[in-house]
């Protein structure tokens, strides 16, 4: 990337869940559930349909509240650790998070600004390029096809080279084996900076040094 780190932006602390429950309307999905993503750590969340994957991703983005238990960032709860801990998480969910009516630059260059980045347009540009997508740069968003998109979407983890901590919902959902290929990458690239990352796939995960984290033993008796 040309942009270099850098050294006053916020870098991966320790996200950690602590004895966590989750409900999802009356129905209790897990609790009790303790995870520590260790800088430097790939973990691929496995567990059944149904089982609370996504929930507990929302959860340790601080995008939704557990129903019992806490998420700390550093040690600190998450939902009093600032802006600094929630910039440097990044979670990238089922939906894009694209906006339809901008070409694909603006569209990444938009979630560059939110991210507290300076020269959102050219860290957008170089970002898209790392993805293969120098040729729709200037292309509506609304006029992508699903790999398109989705590679857009995952552009937004390399528009700089601060470790964070990634959690990403089936990142390789619509992307090709060359795509694949990059994303598992960027994911090792990442770690080797001390960042961490929390992925679910319902294909193997083959990437350097991943680690397993089941739910089944968390989950509510039904």
């Amino acid at each position: 990337m040309s942009h270099p780190i850098v050294s006053s932006a916020p870098g991966a602390g320790l996200l950690a869940a602590h004895s966590l429950a989750c409900r999802r309307g009356r129905r209790l999905l897990f609790r009790g559930l303790d995870l520590q993503l260790e800088r430097g750590s790939v973990t691929w969340l496995r567990g059944t349909n149904g089982s609370g994957k996504t929930s507990l991703m929302r959860i340790l983005a601080g995008l939704s509240q557990p129903a019992e238990g806490e998420v700390t960032w550093d040690g600190t709860a998450l939902r009093k650790a600032g802006s600094n801990a929630h910039q440097a998480i990044v979670y990238i969910g089922h939906s894009n998070a694209l906006k339809d009516d901008l070409t694909l630059a603006e569209a990444v260059a938009f979630l560059a600004v939110l991210a507290g980045l300076d020269e959102p347009a050219s860290r957008s540009r170089a970002a898209l390029a790392h993805l293969g997508l120098s040729n729709r740069v200037d292309a509506p968003v609304r006029t992508l096809s699903q790999g398109q998109r989705r590679r857009g979407a995952l552009a937004r983890l390399v528009l700089d080279e601060r470790p964070r901590s990634w959690v990403l919902d089936e990142p390789f959902d619509a992307l090709d084996a060359a795509s694949v290929g990059v994303l598992s990458r960027m994911i090792e690239a990442n770690a080797r900076r001390q960042g961490a990352v929390l992925l679910t796939s319902h294909q193997a995960v083959q990437i350097a040094g991943a680690r397993e984290f089941d739910l089944e033993p968390w989950r509510a008796a039904s």
